[in-house]
Order: C-alpha cells, then sequence, then structure tokens
C-alpha cells in the first residue's frame, strides 16, 4: 500500500498527490514516470514522476481526470492509499549544456516537463518555458515553472491569461524574431507535439518529445506502448518515454491511443452511474489489505522475537 500524504486541486480536473514510496523517491530522475494501480481489479496506468523528496521519502505525481482510473485517483484524499506502485520506469531525460532550450507543455504535461526544465537550468542552458492551456483555470504551477526557466510565456487557446494562441505560435514567433534555439523539449498533446515536430524538424532543431501511448506492464512485455520511429519500432516504457520528435510516426501513433476509446467511454458511464459504490468498494478492498499485511508483518515480528 502506498499512503498519500497530501491531495490539492491544482487546476480544473487536475489534482497533485505527493505519496509515500521511499523506494521510488530514491531512484527517481527526470523524465522518468511509475505504474500505478487502484484496486485489485483496476487498470495500470503511467504518470510522469513530476519530483521526489528522498529524505521525506515521497514522489509527487498530477492527474487529470480524463477517464475512469484518473477519476477515481482525483477522488482520493490525504490517508487515503494507493494499491500498487512501481517505478522508476523509463529512461531519464537527456540533460547536458545545449545552449538555449525551449521546453513546450500543454497543460498538465507542465508536471511532466518541470524537473527536466530544471535539471536543463542547473546545467547552465538558457531555459524558455512556453506553457499551454485550453483557459485560465487549466494554467498550472505557473511559479514553479518561472523557477524553473529563464524566459517564461503563457499561452492560452482563449486569451483568458497570458497570450492567445497555441504554444506553436510563440515558438515560431520567437524563431522569426531569430532567437537561435538549440534544443526543444515538447510534452502534451500528441496534435501539439507533432505540431512542434513539423516547425523544428525542418529547421534542424533537435526536438525531443514526451509520448504518451498506452501501456500495461511498463516492461517491454506486453507491446502496447510500441511507437514507430521511421521503420523501426520502439516500447515507450523502457526506450523512452521521450524519443526524437523528427522520427516519430504520430499518425500511428494517434492510431494507437484512440483503439480503446469507446471501450473507454462506457466505462466512465459506467462510474458515473455509481461513482460513491465503486469508491467505496475500493476504499474497502485497500483497508481489508492493509489488515493483511499488518497481520503478516506482526507474525513475522514474533517469529523473529521467537527465535532471537
Amino acid at each position: 500500500m502506498y499512503k498519500i500524504v497530501d491531495a490539492r486541486a491544482v487546476g480544473l480536473n487536475i489534482k497533485q498527490f505527493t505519496i509515500e514510496a521511499p523506494r521510488i523517491a530514491r531512484k527517481q530522475r527526470p523524465g522518468q514516470f511509475l505504474i500505478l494501480r487502484l484496486h485489485e481489479k483496476g487498470e495500470r496506468i503511467p504518470l510522469t514522476i513530476k519530483g521526489s523528496d528522498p529524505e521525506a521519502g515521497t514522489v509527487t505525481i498530477v492527474a487529470q481526470a480524463v477517464g475512469k482510473t484518473t477519476s477515481m485517483l482525483n477522488c482520493l484524499e490525504a490517508g487515503d492509499s494507493i494499491m500498487d506502485m512501481v517505478g522508476p520506469l523509463g529512461r531519464p531525460s537527456e540533460v547536458e549544456k545545449f545552449g538555449t532550450v525551449a521546453i513546450l507543455a500543454g497543460s498538465v504535461g507542465t508536471a511532466m516537463a518541470l524537473p527536466t526544465a530544471k535539471a536543463l537550468k542547473e546545467a547552465g542552458n538558457h531555459v524558455v518555458f512556453i506553457e499551454g492551456a485550453r483557459s485560465r483555470e487549466m494554467v498550472v504551477f505557473e511559479d514553479e515553472v518561472r523557477v524553473a526557466s529563464t524566459e517564461t510565456y503563457i499561452m492560452t487557446d482563449d486569451g483568458t491569461y497570458g497570450e492567445q494562441g497555441l504554444v506553436t505560435k510563440k515558438l515560431n514567433q520567437l524563431l522569426a524574431e531569430g532567437r537561435k534555439i538549440d534544443f526543444v523539449l515538447a510534452v502534451g498533446p500528441v496534435p501539439m507535439m507533432r505540431a512542434v515536430a513539423q516547425i523544428t524538424t525542418p529547421l534542424g532543431i533537435r526536438t525531443m518529445v514526451s509520448l504518451n501511448s498506452i501501456m500495461v506492464d511498463g516492461t517491454g512485455m506486453c507491446g502496447g506502448c510500441r511507437v514507430l520511429l521511421g521503420t523501426e519500432s520502439r516500447f515507450a516504457c523502457v526506450d523512452g518515454p521521450e524519443f526524437d520528435a523528427s522520427k516519430v510516426n504520430f499518425e500511428v501513433l494517434m492510431q494507437r491511443n484512440t483503439m480503446y476509446r469507446e471501450k473507454e467511454c462506457l466505462s466512465m458511464k459506467e462510474f458515473e452511474a455509481h461513482r460513491e459504490e465503486e469508491l467505496a468498494q475500493m476504499r474497502a478492498e485497500i483497508a481489508a489489505k492493509e489488515e493483511e499485511v499488518a497481520r503478516l508483518r506482526a507474525e513475522l515480528a514474533a517469529e523473529e522475537t521467537h527465535y532471537a
């Protein structure tokens, strides 16, 4: 069991959790993620690790409620527990002194990009962070973004905060002004990352994208997270999640990500119709598991005392 020590809303349908996970906290590096499961019959979902505190033994994750599992997760509060978590998974972000780095993140993707932005700035880069969101209510972690970057730009689709337009609008503006950008990291919706690649690839700007493909086991065994790089297949869980944007086949990625859309919608409708019952059942199941673990630990302690 993994105890939630803090849970807070940070944006529209977006929630941040600090969770006790000392082993993950000790090993986590920027760009890595974890996979969690809320209950015995729940699906396994990947979530990027926003940060960790090795001394406190905690990790921080951020979830946007878009499907059943993330909606259930965002119903949890401090004191609740998550049944399973495994991590850190994936390869860490590439961090070195590139020069001027542009980071483009879409709303909750900001949480994914923050650790890498901090690391790149500490490595001596000039970090330009462009955060995009649909509206003011979905702009998250602005204060942290400003600390982690050298320049910060906030873009909203409806113009309710910052500048109106997409993150690619600001990237094009900077390039049109003659700004030299040596490295780009894009994190967010697939159409946004594809649009960034369409801008930077012809200019020869090295660009990495963090792919949010479907995952199950996180070890490369199930093949669910397969991505196509040119004519070669890779697995986002073990070879990524970050890949060279100029090689990613975004069309295939989008097709794979919509494979279970109909089932996801049906599952979400079922959850909305029985929300309280499912949450109560999940909490009861976890409580029973915690009691079982406590009993086993007590038996083990008794045996150790007996043979001491």
